[in-house]
């Protein structure tokens, strides 16, 4: 049974004092914005040396939160305990000054500087008055080694993947002397071999006296980083738990307050003779030898020969770590890079594809849900309508003029199958959770009529009830002939939508693997291959 009152003071975990105070509390927070009470009341404690989880679907009030903590918001109600002393928090400064840092799910960082000042932004390092950018650039390279990235301090922010920026986030943290460390969603970004490099990070600071508030949605993670979970829903406190205490069943119950179904394997994979006898339709998507050059200026790794083919209503996922090439490879079938630096085929029912530019893509009927939703597939400042509606705009036009209400009842279709949470149409979407953002965007894309539909990432930053109802789309669009490719990089994710996972390397296809013979330790070995395993 779950408790409906507050955390106690102290909670059972590790080898800490039972009856030590927590570093930091949270008590009775309130927030209210025009309409919406965010917050109602939410209590939350963290504690030296422990890892307190924080889970919530979005919308449920987490961002606000640590916002509030993190000096963001500095309208709230309630009460913040540092160190046994109320503290008011009402500017990021405060929050800094207490030692409290935040590494938020939207990166904080300006493209065009380099690491290194971004590192130090606000605080830089001086000697006898002036900037000492050799020290900056030492130190910040120390930092990032213990992240485990390998890059140049001097280089701007934009040459780098979002993976990687994620890291660079994690290595300005700790260029703060912190003893609360906030981490939202710091793995959306990154395959599993940066997760363990994170997680050892993550260690060796709660090793030194540090209390961390982790928020993530993949709750494998959890069961292995965090001490405690606490869980939020519809911006109240629901409940306080020992990790090793709650198992994954109850942590959903307690986010979404029901149960979840759980949608088979998503594909449906095409065999070569059908039940009636007949030879089955050939691929949808041919890709042979695809070649793209690297791009440093722009973060792109070089493609090497990249070949693999999807079935009508078959899920193929791409599996690889961090500049393996999955991304390049999407956005190359999708017509992103300029033609002449594409080389190779990529053939659509038996076709050459040929696409020039992602609008030739989408008029063929090839779709690309992008990694990062809120830079590469939504205008944040307009309607959840005209996001919907902005790829398939011709269906809608007659004579040169837009027919409204066949593009609002469309749309409206959409939001619906989708289960879209917004309050209408005209909603700004940049005002809706990371999770109904996602939801728009393949709203847009299934408006296209889409035969082939790659996404990257596609349940990046959101909670395990939207994730679930993804996974069932993409089982409903396989059940409907659709051809689907998946990059991502939870490997668990891709187990269990994919038909035939498709490992990358470097640039290269490293191993084929049937998604229901293999495993993750065969997945990430492949992955950390350099020669070619392809299975027959």
């Amino acid at each position: 049974m779950i408790s409906a009152t507050p955390p106690p003071a102290a909670t059972d975990g590790g080898d800490q004092d039972d009856d030590a105070a927590p570093v930091l509390r949270m008590r009775a927070i309130g927030k209210s914005f025009p309409g919406v009470r965010a917050l109602d009341g939410v209590s939350l404690d963290a504690y030296a040396g422990r890892v307190v989880a924080l889970l919530g679907e979005n919308g449920a009030g987490k961002s606000t939160l640590i916002n509030v903590l993190s000096g963001v918001f500095g309208d709230y109600d309630g009460q913040v305990v540092v160190d046994g002393e109320p503290v008011a928090l009402h500017a990021p400064a405060d929050a800094q000054r207490l030692g409290i840092a935040t590494i938020h799910q939207e990166l904080n960082l300006v493209p065009d500087m380099s690491v290194a000042d971004n590192i130090w932004l606000g605080r830089e390092r001086a000697t006898g008055g002036w900037l000492d950018r050799r020290d900056q650039v030492r130190l910040a390279g120390d930092l990032l080694a213990r992240v485990g990235l390998d890059l140049d301090p001097r280089k701007p922010v934009r040459q780098f993947r979002v993976a990687e920026q994620q890291l660079i986030e994690v290595a300005k943290a700790l260029s703060i002397d912190t003893r609360v460390l906030i981490m939202d969603e710091p793995t959306s970004a990154l395959a599993d071999a940066e997760v363990r490099r994170l997680f050892d990070v993550i260690r060796a600071l709660t090793a030194e006296g540090v209390a961390v508030i982790y928020i993530s949605h993949r709750l494998e993670e959890l069961e292995e980083i965090a001490d405690q979970v606490t869980v939020l829903r519809d911006g109240r406190w629901i409940g306080t738990r020992p990790m090793d205490d709650v198992d994954r069943d109850e942590l959903i119950r307690m986010m979404v307050g029901r149960d979840l179904h759980v949608p088979p394997r998503a594909g449906r994979a095409t065999t070569e003779a059908a039940d009636d006898g007949t030879v089955a339709a050939g691929p949808r998507l041919v890709v042979q030898d695809l070649r793209v050059p690297a791009d440093p200026l722009a973060g792109r790794v070089a493609l090497r020969g990249v070949g693999f083919a999807v079935r009508p209503g078959e899920v193929v996922g791409l599996a690889g770590l961090m500049g393996a090439g999955r991304t390049e490879t999407l956005e190359a079938i999708f017509g992103v890079y300029p033609r002449h630096e594409v080389s190779g085929t990529v053939q659509l029912d038996g076709r050459p594809l040929r696409a020039r530019s992602p609008r030739q893509a989408i008029e063929r009927g090839v779709a690309l849900v992008a990694e990062d939703r809120k830079t590469q597939s939504l205008v944040l400042s307009a309607t959840v309508r005209f996001n919907a509606s902005l790829a398939a705009l011709r269906a809608f036009a007659r004579a040169g003029w837009l027919r409204r209400t066949a593009e609002r009842r469309h749309v409206q279709d959409q939001v619906r199958r989708l289960g879209v949470k917004t309050p209408g149409l005209s909603t700004v979407v940049g005002h809706l959770s990371g999770g109904n953002q996602q939801k728009v965007v393949l709203a847009k894309w299934l408006l296209t009529g889409p035969r082939v539909i790659l996404l990257d990432e596609p349940t990046r930053g959101i909670d395990v009830g939207a994730k679930s109802e993804i996974y069932e789309l993409v089982a409903a669009l396989a059940a409907e002939d659709v051809a689907v490719v998946v990059a991502s990089s939870e490997l668990p994710e891709l187990l269990r939508m994919s038909d035939r996972i498709v490992v990358l390397c470097e640039g290269r296809v490293t191993a084929e693997l049937d998604a229901a013979a293999t495993t993750q330790e065969e997945i990430l070995t492949a992955a950390m291959a350099r020669r070619a395993l392809v299975a027959p």
